[in-house]
């Protein structure tokens, strides 16, 4: 569980925090099984779908407001471009910042570069992204093919960074290194560690690090009760705050996926402290979220008089909520912290859970403290938990679906149609995760409650629609292709 900001690639997390993208069980196996380092990875012999490490690595370097990202690789890598672009302007709107477009080249490796190398169109790019955009920082992001070919991107930074008169970062991210999407992330946070971040001037011991998407907001009122000023950081930054987000006194984030590698390294090399506990969905994790920042920032009474006060504000309908929702089914498919978090929430307004769906599973953590672990913290406070590990696979979801009928499948990064053409009400949980908090468990139950009571919509889709899947795969168990001996 190294990061070594000598190298320019971050080491895989199936190597860094044994991962897997293959599993069939329940939580207590599963965090048994890691704990005593016997837990094995099953490979799938169908797979449907996969995704890209590159996509997260643009989700968060293509969004930092003053950087220019330049993709070392063939056009149709850069296919969704358009939609990162929306997203920016979009969100830069909402947050109340500049809205502009993303400084994005991409090399147009072609034929030719296989065969001889693309090292002249990066240096010609990296030139030109200087010039185009005048930017605080290009990053350079490798691809399948400058992979394959060989080109010293790493090499090439470094040589241009004294021409250009700015840090121009490698950062290491082909999608053939790796199975597991999140990798990027930490290709993206490595990079901003080892060329962004520098030493701190002043230490500035109110201020909190947030790593998040775009969910500010949610913080603000609390954080100002505590008298803390956050630090909102990736994306959406600018390179300047980027350089001193080691100033801060600690780091706060809601999702180990996203922010693992990043808060660990500030405070290895900055002593920077993550707050460690499971991030803020449901009633007990908001009480050891804060207890915790309290006891970083020697605010334990304010932060008892916060949850007290939060919770006394939220009782009247809470209570009202689990009324209505006690008893129904919900079948979760997440990335893995959200999903053990968002079964927190479920579980806290009374509600089932048939089953949970993960995309992938960390057996360990970048700080590797066991506080930071909300399969463990669910298992210990709501009993054990059916988990399948399966990477987006679109068909296991959809067998399970057909198996358990929930009255509501809610997801994230994975399409609800799935759950709509079978007339069961689904919804998307976005990247502003409007759920953390006391009050964020109020809209959580509300929207679970309007998805399970408005149901015309999807069941008229249900009546016109046909699953692609034959009446053969429905009836199997929706883990057949988990191939690999039995994790016992």
């Amino acid at each position: 569980m190294e990061i070594n900001l000598n190298e320019p690639a971050a080491q895989l997390r199936e190597l860094r925090l044994n991962t897997i993208t293959g599993y069939e069980g329940n939580g207590q196996d599963l965090i048994d099984k890691a704990k005593n380092n016997c837990l094995e990875n099953r490979e799938r012999t169908f797979t449907q779908c996969g995704s890209c490490s590159a996509d997260q690595v643009m989700n968060l370097l293509a969004q930092i407001q003053d950087a220019a990202v330049i993709e070392h690789g063939p056009a149709g890598c850069s296919g969704d471009i358009s939609f990162r672009n929306a997203n920016f302007r979009m969100n830069n709107k909402k947050l109340g910042l500049r809205v502009h477009n993303v400084k994005y080249i991409n090399t147009n490796l072609d034929e030719k570069d296989t065969i001889y190398g693309g090292a002249a169109k990066l240096q010609n790019a990296i030139r030109e992204a200087k010039r185009r955009f005048n930017p605080k920082a290009i990053f350079v992001t490798t691809t399948c093919t400058s992979a394959i070919i060989g080109d010293d991107v790493a090499g090439i930074c470094d040589e241009m960074e004294e021409e250009v008169g700015i840090p121009v970062v490698a950062t290491v991210c082909e999608g053939l290194r790796t199975y597991i999407w999140a990798n990027g992330f930490d290709a993206a946070n490595h990079s901003i560690l080892r060329k962004i971040v520098k030493p701190p001037r002043k230490k500035q011991p109110d201020l909190i690090n947030v790593i998040s998407f775009t969910h500010r907001d949610h913080y603000e009122d609390i954080f100002e009760k505590l008298g803390l000023r956050p630090n909102y950081i990736v994306p959406f930054s600018s390179i300047e705050q980027l350089e001193y987000i080691s100033e801060a006194a600690a780091t706060v984030q809601y999702c180990e996926t996203l922010g693992s590698y990043l808060a660990a390294g500030l405070e290895k090399f900055y002593g920077v402290q993550e707050i460690k506990g499971p991030a803020p969905f449901g009633i007990e994790a908001t009480d050891n979220y804060l207890r915790e920042i309290g006891h970083v920032f020697h605010k334990e009474e304010e932060v008892e008089k916060v949850i007290t006060s939060e919770k006394e504000k939220i009782a009247p309908r809470l209570e009202e909520l689990r009324k209505e929702l006690s008893g129904k089914r919900a079948l979760i498919g997440a990335g893995g912290p959200l999903a053990y978090s968002i079964a927190a929430i479920l579980k806290d307004l009374d509600m089932e859970v048939v089953s949970t769906f993960v995309w992938h599973h960390d057996t360990k953590f970048d700080n590797d403290d066991e506080r930071l672990d909300f399969l463990k913290f669910d298992v210990e406070h709501f009993g054990d938990l059916k988990v399948g590990v399966c990477n987006k696979q679109s068909f296991e979801v959809v067998n399970e679906l057909n198996r358990t009928k929930p009255d509501i499948f809610i997801s994230r990064h994975m399409a609800t149609v799935w759950a709509a053409k079978m007339g069961i009400p689904s919804f998307l949980s976005g990247i502003d995760p409007s759920e953390m908090l006391y009050d964020g468990l109020i809209r959580y139950g509300e929207l679970v409650l309007s998805t399970i009571k408005n149901q015309a919509f999807i069941k008229n889709i249900s009546k016109h629609s046909k699953l692609p899947y034959t009446d053969w795969w429905l009836k199997q168990d929706a883990f057949s292709f988990l191939g690999g001996k039995e994790n016992e």
